[in-house]
């Protein structure tokens, strides 16, 4: 209840009863979110039907029992949800509401604890026991509690605007400690529910003047901050003002002497400033517009900052400044065979785009896809283009992006907004024909914030970007000349509409050889240098590196090696830090003792695994490069079962079914009884199986594997092959023929039985260095491949057939193998 209403009956008004002792019986009235003092009077709603039957059906006997209830938003409130201890209250007026409810006025009497309810409806009775405060002993220590109490609450009422300052001469004439504890209780709105009640529940009267005080006391001190806070407020507001009133008074000065203020100045500068930049007619005028807005704003006003950012972002883009380097096309060809080795197709293609741009220099950049394996130098390749074109290079990392906004920006409207990465991108190249290098574009993400794919459909058509809008600028800009150049592990999670718009260029795996020869042109200089030593401090030989190659990584491109040589570098710089400034040659065992034991064992692991029938080795596309897998067959005694493990997919869990219903149907030709499997429960697995496997390119690999082991055939060694099997038998083409082909290689591999229709990828994309020493062998059925693989599982006659179909062979001589 409001504190207006408060008031205290004198000491000698009281109105009370005789204590006999004995326990006498009272309706009891729950009220909520309220404490009623002895010697208060408190105003009281009664809206209950209960409450309102309690006190109509009130005699000549007023008194009723008024006690807070647990719970506030509890409406039929039982004795065991209301507090132990009330206040014996006398009622003296009651007046009827037009809403049916009842205003009562109380007056507090005595502290009371409820003991037994005798009558719970229409209304609660209860028998009551009546609690005497516990006087303190007169002591200097309980007069200056007291005087302290009273001094604090001066203070408060002093300083709340919402308290009567009558309540401080009411407070001056209580002497009764206890009293003027309740008093103060209840006159302040500040002390909550609880709070009141665990005053009303304290009759050790020292105790309670204890507890007031500390409530006093942290009052006081939210008062004083609260004050602080206001009188420093009240300072910003007033020195604004008068900020304000000199800003105006100085204008008017200046204007009377015909000068600029700093505002005015700022907006001439930027005015010069749109003027230079040589922006087209409609995104000056949009600028202008703005200028004029900003000319007329207050610098206080909240959006004179996002103005102002806007026209800077404006006046800063290069609208017209191109790098402007003519077309070098021989140094073009130096620096990119000075960067990269290799890579002959990717060349060409920047050497014909220069070639294109020296005779129509208006013309549209073109957008390039570098697709390969990881550290095959897509990346680096982006930046030695744009050296070799004399341009700026700005590379965007897309991966893990998942927000359409960090393309295109975000609008105006938005706290912080700002363009997206390629306008700030064109701000940091400060030319409008950069190199852009969009990074792992095959690992954007997608949400409920956007899909960033999309949004790089209009940023990658050359149809369209000459008038990208960003959403911050919301004005056209001609993106039409800058270089886009994205880079990918894989195609197949770019969106078909993002991919149809970019001119692929695969960049394949490294044999060897080319590692090798990587290494010491680039990889060695590299990491002496970022070691700290010098090239007499250390020396590769070729065997050592060759080693390292073989043994210690096993991987398409040659990150890691470059890592395994910066490991040596160190250690040779730890020795020359320690005082043995002798020169390290590298060999095989330094090799050992800095890298530890070998990593990969790709000479003997074929060779070891398919001593026993029933294991082929085939060939994998991954978006690390090609790979090499093996493939194991068993049997045992069983009722036909047939069991495929090894994390495999759908595809190739129904190539495994082709292959075995060809191996089938073809039982004589294998000189297998007709019913064989129906004895014996064959399983089938492809090891490393936390790796998940799919795809058909397997089928001719599970057919060799399980005429191999139905025939108890080995099958012939350092033998590798790829191709999809169909029931009739045919062999069909596979993709990734150069990467299965290199890892082939690197394996040890010496015969490769690939489809016949692939024959053509071989020619286009292996070079005759990189297929020394392996012969390829091709196939347009699985007879022709068993003939090959297993040339004593077929019956002599129709082996006779098979050889003299069979398909020229392609194989090089062993001069130039690695």
């Amino acid at each position: 209840m409001s504190s207006d209403f408060l008031s205290v009956i004198h000491p000698g008004e009281r109105k009370g009863r005789e204590k006999d002792g004995s326990k006498q019986v009272y309706p009891v009235l729950p009220v909520r979110d309220t404490v009623l003092f002895p010697h208060a009077v408190l105003p009281l709603t009664v809206g209950r039907e209960s409450s309102i039957q309690l006190v109509q059906s009130l005699g000549e006997e007023k008194t009723i029992i008024v006690v807070a209830q647990r719970e506030a938003r509890m409406d039929t409130p039982q004795p065991a949800d209301l507090y132990a201890v009330g206040t014996l209250a006398t009622v003296h007026k009651v007046v009827k509401m037009p809403n049916q409810s009842l205003f009562v006025f109380t007056e507090g009497t005595e502290r009371v604890k409820l003991t037994d309810f005798d009558q719970s409806t229409p209304y609660m009775k209860s028998a009551v026991e009546v609690i005497d405060d516990v006087d303190p002993e007169k002591s200097p220590e309980a007069e200056a509690l007291q005087r302290n109490i009273l001094a604090q609450f001066q203070h408060i009422v002093t300083a709340s605007p919402t308290l009567s300052d009558e309540l401080q001469t009411i407070a001056l004439n209580i002497d009764e400690p206890g009293r003027l504890v309740d008093f103060i209780a209840s006159s302040l709105p500040i002390l909550s529910t609880i709070d009141k009640q665990e005053l009303l529940e304290t009759p050790d009267v020292m105790a309670r003047m204890t507890r007031m005080n500390r409530h006093l006391a942290k009052e006081l001190e939210v008062q004083q901050l609260r004050n602080k806070i206001q009188s420093e407020v009240q300072d910003q507001v007033q020195q604004s003002q008068r900020d304000y009133y000199l800003r105006e008074q100085m204008k008017a000065i200046q204007k009377e002497l015909g000068e600029l203020d700093e505002g005015q100045k700022d907006i001439e500068e930027l005015r010069e400033k749109l003027e230079a930049a040589g922006m087209p007619e409609a995104v000056k005028k949009e600028g202008l517009k703005e200028l004029n807005r900003l000319s007329r704003m207050s610098p206080m006003a909240p959006d004179y900052s996002i103005t102002r950012n806007y026209i800077e972002w404006l006046v800063v883009l290069p609208w017209t400044k191109s790098s402007g380097s003519e077309v070098d096309i021989a140094r073009a060809k130096e620096i990119l065979d000075e960067d990269h080795y290799d890579l002959k197709k990717v060349k060409e293609r920047i050497l014909d785009y220069l070639a294109v741009r020296r005779l129509k220099p208006d013309m549209k950049g073109p957008i390039l896809c570098f697709v390969g394996p990881p550290g095959v130098g897509k990346t680096s390749l982006g930046r030695s283009i744009a050296r070799a074109l004399g341009r700026k290079f700005q590379r965007i990392s897309l991966g893990g992006m998942h927000d359409e906004a960090e393309i295109r920006g975000h609008r105006r409207t938005y706290i912080g907004a700002m363009p997206g990465q390629i306008m700030q991108s064109l701000r940091r190249a400060e030319t409008n024909d950069p190199v852009f290098m969009l990074d792992e574009v095959d690992k954007l993400g997608r949400d409920f914030r956007g899909d960033p794919s999309s949004a790089l459909l209009e940023t990658l058509d050359p149809e369209q970007n000459f008038s990208f809008r960003d959403n911050y600028l919301d004005v056209p800009f001609d993106l039409s000349k800058v270089l886009f150049i994205c880079t990918a592990n894989m195609l197949d999670p770019i969106p078909e509409p993002l991919r149809d718009r970019m001119e692929i260029i695969e960049l394949t795996g490294y044999t060897e050889d080319e590692k090798v020869h990587i290494a010491f042109r680039y990889l060695i200089p590299r990491q002496i240098k970022e070691n700290g030593i010098e090239e007499k401090d250390i020396e590769f030989p070729e065997a050592a590196v060759r080693s390292m190659v073989r043994h210690y990584t096993h991987e398409a491109g040659v990150r890691k090696l470059e890592q395994w040589i910066g490991t040596v570098c160190r250690k040779q710089a730890r020795r020359i830090a320690e005082g043995l400034t002798d020169k390290l040659v590298v060999t095989p065992a330094v090799i050992q003792e800095f890298l530890g034991g070998i990593k990969v064992r790709v000479d003997t692991e074929i060779a070891e695994r398919t001593k026993r029938p029933g294991v082929a080795v085939g060939l994998a596309w991954t978006p690390a490069g090609g790979d090499i897998l093996f493939i194991e067959a068993s049997r045992m005694k069983g009722k036909g079962g047939f069991t495929m493990t090894g994390q495999i997919g759908e595809v190739m869990q129904e190539s495994m079914q082709a292959a075995l219903t060809w191996v089938r149907s073809n039982a004589k030709l294998l000189s297998l009884k007709e019913d064989f499997n129906t004895e014996v429960d064959l399983h089938i697995h492809i090891p490393a199986g936390a790796i998940p496997k799919d795809g058909p390119s397997a089928g001719v690999t599970l057919a060799t594997t399980l005429v191999s082991l139905m025939t108890d055939t080995i099958i012939r060694p350092l033998t590798a092959m790829t191709g999809e099997i169909t029931l009739s038998g045919n062999v069909l083409p596979v993709g990734g023929i150069k990467e299965k082909f290199l890892a082939a290689r690197r394996a040890g591999v010496r015969d490769i039985i690939l489809p016949e229709e692939n024959r053509l990828n071989v020619e286009e994309d292996l070079l005759p260095e990189q297929l020394a020493g392996v012969t390829i062998h091709y196939a347009r059925r699985i007879e022709d491949v068993l003939a090959i693989a297993l040339p004593d599982a077929l019956k002599p006659r129709v082996l006779e057939e098979v050889i003299q179909q069979e398909p020229p062979v392609t194989q090089v001589p062993e001069a130039a193998h690695a």
